[in-house]
């Protein structure tokens, strides 16, 4: 069912199409701005966490091979 329209009202409809396209293309843009962003905090996190954790492994065994070293030389 094929309607015909005037050509002001194509012209209308034309015009709210392409604003409503840019419209949902920001909205898309907006949206994986957002994704990458959690991406991004999720990976800080996850490498903070792993620093952390490594630093802490350094210390306990700095701590330990000094305590073994001091109860040698005694």
């Amino acid at each position: 069912m094929t309607e015909t329209y005037s050509k002001s009202r194509q012209r209308a409809e034309t015009a709210f199409g392409n604003l409503q396209t840019e419209f949902f293309a920001k909205n898309n843009a907006a949206g994986e701005l957002e994704s990458v962003a959690q991406a991004r905090d999720a990976k800080t996190l996850r490498l903070r966490e792993a620093r952390l954790a490594k630093e802490q492994a350094d210390r306990i065994s700095a701590t330990s091979a000094l305590l073994a070293k001091r109860s040698k030389s005694r």
